[in-house]
């Protein structure tokens, strides 16, 4: 049985909601590649450490708890701010238009 998560249309729509998940998937990917990346490493026994422990699950999903939510955090912040930049899906803002001068008769 699987279970799908049904979202109405208008929220799939959503611009910004479509700019935040897709950079939280970007920030999950990261943390799951850091994570993958210090377990490979073994950077002062830290992989020796979690396994040692009596439930290594735990020590791992807190680990990996702390990297989502803060490069989850980061790419989604990041987005944001650059909307105004024209770089985050958002469309860019015109410039305002300059100061015309009164045309002088000829």
């Amino acid at each position: 049985m699987t279970v799908r998560l049904r979202m109405p249309p208008s929220l799939r729509r959503e611009p910004l909601f479509r700019l935040l998940a897709i950079n939280l998937a970007i920030g999950v990917a990261v943390a799951v590649l850091l994570l993958c990346g210090l377990f490979i490493l073994n950077p002062h026994g830290l992989r020796d450490l979690i396994l040692a422990d009596s439930s290594p699950s735990t020590a791992l999903l807190l680990l990996l708890f702390g990297l989502v939510a803060t490069f989850g955090s980061v790419a989604m912040g990041t987005a944001i701010m650059a909307i105004g930049r024209g770089e985050g899906g958002g469309k860019r803002k015109s410039a305002p238009a300059p100061a015309r001068a009164h045309r002088r008769a000829v």
